[in-house]
Protein backbone atom coordinates (compact mmCIF):
# COMPACT_ATOMS: atom_id res chain seq x y z
CA UNK A 1 0.00 0.00 0.00
CA UNK A 2 1.09 3.40 -0.86
CA UNK A 3 1.51 6.16 2.13
CA UNK A 4 1.25 9.77 1.52
CA UNK A 5 3.40 11.42 3.57
CA UNK A 6 2.41 14.62 4.99
CA UNK A 7 4.90 17.62 5.12
CA UNK A 8 5.49 17.12 8.77
CA UNK A 9 6.09 13.50 7.63
CA UNK A 10 8.60 14.16 5.32
CA UNK A 11 10.71 16.68 7.44
CA UNK A 12 10.97 13.86 10.69
CA UNK A 13 12.34 11.27 8.12
CA UNK A 14 14.72 14.00 6.28
CA UNK A 15 16.02 14.48 9.98
CA UNK A 16 16.78 10.52 9.75
CA UNK A 17 17.89 10.82 6.32
CA UNK A 18 20.26 13.48 7.48
CA UNK A 19 21.38 11.36 10.03
CA UNK A 20 22.07 8.38 7.92
CA UNK A 21 23.95 10.61 5.40
CA UNK A 22 26.27 12.17 7.97
CA UNK A 23 27.54 8.21 8.85
CA UNK A 24 28.03 7.35 5.26
CA UNK A 25 30.45 10.54 5.01
CA UNK A 26 32.14 9.04 8.25
CA UNK A 27 32.22 5.53 6.39
CA UNK A 28 34.27 7.02 3.43
CA UNK A 29 36.98 8.36 6.05
CA UNK A 30 37.24 4.51 7.27
CA UNK A 31 36.99 2.65 3.92
CA UNK A 32 40.89 1.46 3.52
CA UNK A 33 42.71 -2.13 2.88
CA UNK A 34 43.28 -3.45 6.02
CA UNK A 35 39.42 -2.35 7.68
CA UNK A 36 36.62 -4.83 8.04
CA UNK A 37 32.89 -4.41 7.59
CA UNK A 38 32.57 -5.72 10.61
CA UNK A 39 34.30 -2.89 12.34
CA UNK A 40 32.26 -0.44 9.59
CA UNK A 41 29.02 -2.12 11.26
CA UNK A 42 29.97 -2.25 14.72
CA UNK A 43 30.78 2.00 14.07
CA UNK A 44 27.67 2.39 12.89
CA UNK A 45 25.78 0.71 15.09
CA UNK A 46 27.16 2.59 18.20
CA UNK A 47 27.25 5.95 15.99
CA UNK A 48 23.59 4.77 15.44
CA UNK A 49 22.87 5.08 19.49
CA UNK A 50 25.08 7.89 20.24
CA UNK A 51 22.19 9.98 18.05
CA UNK A 52 19.23 8.42 19.89
CA UNK A 53 18.71 6.24 16.55
CA UNK A 54 18.94 2.53 15.79
CA UNK A 55 19.22 0.31 12.87
CA UNK A 56 16.20 -0.72 11.36
CA UNK A 57 17.63 -3.87 9.78
CA UNK A 58 18.38 -5.76 12.91
CA UNK A 59 15.72 -8.05 13.43
CA UNK A 60 14.01 -7.55 9.75
CA UNK A 61 13.20 -11.08 8.68
CA UNK A 62 16.16 -12.68 11.06
CA UNK A 63 18.26 -10.26 9.40
CA UNK A 64 21.43 -9.40 12.53
CA UNK A 65 23.05 -6.57 11.38
CA UNK A 66 23.36 -2.64 11.37
CA UNK A 67 24.74 -2.53 7.79
CA UNK A 68 24.36 -4.67 4.95
CA UNK A 69 28.27 -5.05 3.29
CA UNK A 70 28.67 -6.37 0.07
CA UNK A 71 31.83 -6.73 -2.00
CA UNK A 72 32.99 -6.96 -5.80
CA UNK A 73 30.23 -9.80 -7.11
CA UNK A 74 27.92 -9.21 -4.28
CA UNK A 75 25.22 -7.27 -5.08
CA UNK A 76 23.40 -6.82 -1.96
CA UNK A 77 22.82 -7.81 1.69
CA UNK A 78 26.07 -8.94 2.41
CA UNK A 79 26.70 -10.01 5.91
CA UNK A 80 29.64 -7.72 7.50
CA UNK A 81 33.06 -10.27 8.00
CA UNK A 82 36.06 -10.11 10.14
CA UNK A 83 37.93 -10.58 6.59
CA UNK A 84 40.17 -7.02 5.79
CA UNK A 85 39.12 -5.24 2.96
CA UNK A 86 42.01 -5.40 0.11
CA UNK A 87 43.72 -2.51 -2.02
CA UNK A 88 41.29 -2.67 -5.34
CA UNK A 89 38.12 -4.36 -4.14
CA UNK A 90 34.63 -2.73 -4.30
CA UNK A 91 32.37 -2.58 -1.13
CA UNK A 92 28.66 -1.51 -1.01
CA UNK A 93 27.35 0.01 2.55
CA UNK A 94 23.47 -0.55 2.89
CA UNK A 95 21.42 0.48 5.96
CA UNK A 96 18.11 1.21 7.04
CA UNK A 97 18.15 4.31 9.81
CA UNK A 98 15.33 4.12 11.95
CA UNK A 99 14.76 8.00 14.20
CA UNK A 100 11.94 8.66 16.01
CA UNK A 101 9.97 6.07 14.55
CA UNK A 102 10.75 7.02 10.77
CA UNK A 103 13.11 5.53 8.49
CA UNK A 104 15.34 6.37 5.91
CA UNK A 105 17.55 4.23 3.81
CA UNK A 106 20.78 4.47 1.38
CA UNK A 107 23.69 2.79 0.04
CA UNK A 108 26.67 3.72 -1.21
CA UNK A 109 29.53 2.65 -3.03
CA UNK A 110 33.48 2.84 -2.16
CA UNK A 111 36.35 2.11 -3.89
CA UNK A 112 38.83 0.38 -1.31
CA UNK A 113 42.52 1.91 -2.18
CA UNK A 114 43.64 2.25 -6.07
CA UNK A 115 40.90 0.61 -7.54
CA UNK A 116 41.12 -0.13 -11.94
CA UNK A 117 39.61 1.89 -14.13
CA UNK A 118 37.01 -0.88 -14.81
CA UNK A 119 35.89 -0.17 -11.08
CA UNK A 120 35.88 3.34 -11.08
CA UNK A 121 33.88 3.35 -14.36
CA UNK A 122 31.02 1.34 -13.10
CA UNK A 123 30.88 3.37 -10.17
CA UNK A 124 30.07 6.52 -12.37
CA UNK A 125 27.69 4.92 -14.33
CA UNK A 126 25.77 3.83 -11.20
CA UNK A 127 25.91 7.07 -9.52
CA UNK A 128 25.17 8.72 -12.75
CA UNK A 129 21.69 6.47 -13.30
CA UNK A 130 20.58 7.18 -10.01
CA UNK A 131 20.64 10.50 -10.66
CA UNK A 132 18.98 10.02 -13.90
CA UNK A 133 16.32 8.91 -12.17
CA UNK A 134 15.33 11.21 -9.43
CA UNK A 135 15.80 13.71 -12.63
CA UNK A 136 12.73 11.56 -13.21
CA UNK A 137 10.69 11.67 -10.19
CA UNK A 138 7.96 14.22 -10.62
CA UNK A 139 4.62 14.91 -9.98
CA UNK A 140 2.54 13.68 -12.97
CA UNK A 141 5.30 11.27 -13.71
CA UNK A 142 4.80 7.50 -13.85
CA UNK A 143 7.62 5.19 -12.59
CA UNK A 144 8.53 3.68 -15.49
CA UNK A 145 9.91 7.25 -16.60
CA UNK A 146 12.23 6.44 -13.53
CA UNK A 147 13.38 2.50 -14.91
CA UNK A 148 13.29 3.73 -18.42
CA UNK A 149 15.67 6.57 -17.38
CA UNK A 150 18.26 4.68 -15.96
CA UNK A 151 18.27 1.30 -17.76
CA UNK A 152 18.66 3.91 -21.13
CA UNK A 153 21.75 5.57 -19.18
CA UNK A 154 23.26 1.78 -17.87
CA UNK A 155 22.88 -0.08 -20.99
CA UNK A 156 23.89 2.64 -23.48
CA UNK A 157 27.28 2.12 -21.85
CA UNK A 158 27.51 -1.51 -21.79
CA UNK A 159 26.60 -2.81 -18.43
CA UNK A 160 23.26 -4.44 -17.19
CA UNK A 161 20.22 -3.46 -14.53
CA UNK A 162 19.75 -6.07 -12.02
CA UNK A 163 15.95 -6.85 -12.00
CA UNK A 164 15.01 -9.06 -9.01
CA UNK A 165 15.70 -6.14 -6.49
CA UNK A 166 13.84 -3.21 -6.33
CA UNK A 167 13.32 0.44 -4.88
CA UNK A 168 10.42 0.72 -2.61
CA UNK A 169 8.39 3.22 -0.81
CA UNK A 170 9.17 3.53 3.11
CA UNK A 171 8.09 5.21 5.94
CA UNK A 172 7.34 3.85 9.25
CA UNK A 173 7.99 0.67 7.64
CA UNK A 174 10.68 -0.13 5.81
CA UNK A 175 9.04 -1.81 2.97
CA UNK A 176 5.80 0.02 1.46
CA UNK A 177 4.19 0.51 -1.99
CA UNK A 178 5.32 1.61 -4.43
CA UNK A 179 7.63 -1.46 -5.77
CA UNK A 180 10.32 0.98 -8.05
CA UNK A 181 11.96 -0.89 -11.18
CA UNK A 182 14.76 0.50 -12.26
CA UNK A 183 14.23 -0.88 -15.97
CA UNK A 184 11.01 -0.44 -17.86
CA UNK A 185 8.89 1.52 -20.29
CA UNK A 186 8.60 5.15 -20.27
CA UNK A 187 4.94 6.07 -19.56
CA UNK A 188 4.21 2.95 -17.89
CA UNK A 189 3.39 2.79 -14.00
CA UNK A 190 1.91 3.91 -11.33
CA UNK A 191 1.70 8.18 -11.50
CA UNK A 192 3.75 9.80 -9.01
CA UNK A 193 2.13 11.68 -6.73
CA UNK A 194 2.85 14.84 -4.11
CA UNK A 195 3.71 13.01 -0.48
CA UNK A 196 5.04 9.92 -1.79
CA UNK A 197 8.15 9.00 -0.29
CA UNK A 198 10.60 6.10 -1.63
CA UNK A 199 14.15 4.96 -2.48
CA UNK A 200 15.82 4.40 -5.89
CA UNK A 201 18.59 2.03 -5.77
CA UNK A 202 19.82 0.47 -9.21
CA UNK A 203 22.27 -2.08 -9.00
CA UNK A 204 24.43 -2.64 -11.74
CA UNK A 205 26.99 -5.10 -13.59
CA UNK A 206 30.10 -5.29 -15.42
CA UNK A 207 28.72 -8.71 -16.51
CA UNK A 208 24.81 -9.89 -17.54
CA UNK A 209 22.14 -9.10 -15.04
CA UNK A 210 21.30 -12.89 -13.42
CA UNK A 211 22.24 -13.63 -9.67
CA UNK A 212 22.58 -16.24 -7.73
CA UNK A 213 21.75 -16.38 -3.75
CA UNK A 214 24.52 -17.44 -1.54
CA UNK A 215 23.52 -20.61 1.36
CA UNK A 216 22.57 -17.87 4.17
CA UNK A 217 19.82 -16.95 1.94
CA UNK A 218 20.75 -12.94 1.87
CA UNK A 219 23.50 -12.44 0.08
CA UNK A 220 22.86 -11.97 -3.97
CA UNK A 221 25.99 -12.10 -6.39
CA UNK A 222 26.70 -12.05 -10.17
CA UNK A 223 25.97 -15.50 -11.48
CA UNK A 224 28.79 -14.57 -13.79
CA UNK A 225 31.23 -13.45 -11.26
CA UNK A 226 31.07 -10.17 -12.72
CA UNK A 227 31.23 -6.84 -10.73
CA UNK A 228 28.48 -5.15 -9.39
CA UNK A 229 27.77 -1.38 -8.07
CA UNK A 230 25.03 0.37 -6.80
CA UNK A 231 23.89 3.72 -5.12
CA UNK A 232 20.56 4.49 -3.35
CA UNK A 233 18.85 7.40 -1.85
CA UNK A 234 15.34 7.99 -0.09
CA UNK A 235 13.22 10.63 -1.77
CA UNK A 236 10.22 12.66 -1.18
CA UNK A 237 7.74 14.03 -3.72
CA UNK A 238 7.11 17.53 -3.68
CA UNK A 239 5.35 20.19 -5.94
CA UNK A 240 9.16 21.59 -6.10
CA UNK A 241 10.16 18.53 -7.28
CA UNK A 242 12.60 15.76 -5.77
CA UNK A 243 13.75 16.44 -2.45
CA UNK A 244 16.88 13.89 -1.61
CA UNK A 245 16.07 12.96 1.96
CA UNK A 246 19.55 11.10 2.37
CA UNK A 247 21.54 13.97 0.51
CA UNK A 248 25.26 13.24 1.90
CA UNK A 249 25.71 17.24 -0.19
Amino acid sequence: MIVIKTEEEIEKMHEAGKLLADIHKQIKKMIKPGVTTMEINNFVDEYLAEHGATAAQIGYNGYEYATCASINDEICHGFPRNEPLVEGDLVKIDMVVELDGWLADSAWSYAVGEVSDEVKDLMKVTKESLYKGIEKAKIGNRLGDIGNAIQTHVEERGYSVVRDFVGHGIGREIHEGPQVLHYGKAGRGQRITEGMVFTIEPMINVGEYPLVMDENGWTARTKDGELSAQYEHTIAITEDGPIILTNQE
